[in-house]
């Protein structure tokens, strides 16, 4: 291995930025309105907001007359107005407005940035790089499909974003959640990589077999619940994961970190109803109303299983920060070749 090389394996995944060429989850759809929001994205304060026609826009959260946020304003048709002084911005971070302005005065010759950004299966993906977007955000088939139903939850931790990709790559902390768990007894199977994604392939015992229509009611009642063999894939593809457990269950998460000791996270619980062959025939609007009804129907399990997961990411990023220099005596191959791929992305740069 080169110099270099070595240099490069050898830097402290804790202290890892992130690649901006990729896309990134920032908000879900319900959360934009003509009521701008802030969100960041490493480091990156940017303001969202919808105009007049529901497009979504993304600009520099801040106003460059006397640097406020403009996530404070409102969307005035397609601007977006500061709530300090009235000036507005174009979508493309333009000044077109000061509501002061003499006849005798040019607007003032200011930009601020603004992001490519994309509404796409529920979410608001934003792409905080500089350079033109060759790739398209990752896709979430089952968000629109009728046969899956969908739970939301959202991480927040105070914790660099590798603790959380390394908790949900390593399917041994099932130990963790007890009750919650959707599975027992992992088994690290394989692993196969690339330049963009690690897939770790663990064979498990699952809680959970959603093959009649009453058997989804084991998802409220944990003495339901009978273990039988499943496969039970976990995947980093850079930067969000997505997880499979047998034929019944998918669950993706999809980062926004913040800082290096804050990330955010949406995490995506899908349950599959593609073994009741006889809802297939139903009329489409009346699978539709099944669908929505019982959309959040896992949210007990997703948030309790969140709590416990946070709980342990942030202490690990407290003993980091307390002693840097400690060493973890890590034995699950997934989770060397996970930070791998971290830094491999970064050095893109």
């Amino acid at each position: 291995m080169s110099s270099i090389s070595q240099t490069v394996q050898n830097r402290d995944v804790r202290q890892l930025g992130i690649n901006p060429n990729h896309w990134y989850v920032v908000a879900r759809s319900t959360e934009v309105t003509t009521q701008p929001i802030g969100v960041i994205i490493w480091q990156q304060a940017i303001a969202l907001y919808r105009d007049s026609q529901g497009q979504i826009h993304a600009l520099e959260d801040r106003c460059p007359h006397r640097q406020v946020k403009l996530s404070h304003g409102q969307a005035i048709a397609d601007e977006l107005e500061c709530a300090y002084h009235g000036w507005r911005f174009n979508s493309v971070g333009e000044c077109v407005a000061v509501p002061y302005l003499a006849a005798n005065q040019k607007l003032p010759n200011c930009q601020i940035r603004h992001y490519p950004v994309k509404e796409q299966d529920g979410f608001i993906w934003l792409f905080p790089g500089d350079i033109e977007p060759v790739t398209e955000p990752l896709g979430l088939p089952e968000w629109e499909h009728l046969n899956y139903i969908a739970t939301v939850a959202v991480i927040k931790c105070n914790a660099h974003y590798s603790y959380l990709i390394e908790n949900l790559m390593d399917m041994y902390h099932g130990h963790l959640h007890q009750d919650l768990q959707a599975w027992a007894q992992a088994t690290l199977q394989d692993i196969d990589e690339d330049a963009n994604r690690v897939d770790a392939h663990y064979q498990a015992q699952s809680y959970y077999k959603i093959d009649k229509i009453w058997s989804i009611s084991q998802l409220f009642f944990p003495a339901l619940r009978r273990l039988h063999p499943e496969p039970l894939d976990v995947s980093y593809i850079y930067p969000h994961w997505v997880s499979t457990l047998g034929k019944d269950f998918k669950i993706y998460c999809l980062l926004c970190p913040v800082n290096e000791t804050q990330t955010k996270a949406y995490l995506i619980h899908f349950t599959s109803l593609n073994a009741f062959w006889r809802l297939h025939k139903l009329p489409i609007w009346f699978r539709r109303f099944i669908k929505n009804s019982l959309f959040g129907a896992a949210q007990k399990l997703l948030d309790g299983l969140v709590i416990q997961d946070v709980q342990m990411i942030e202490e690990e990023q407290q003993a980091y920060l307390q002693n840097p220099q400690r060493r973890n005596y890590e034995l699950n191959r997934a989770l060397v070749s996970v930070q791998r791929l971290m830094k491999d992305r970064v050095d893109l740069l």
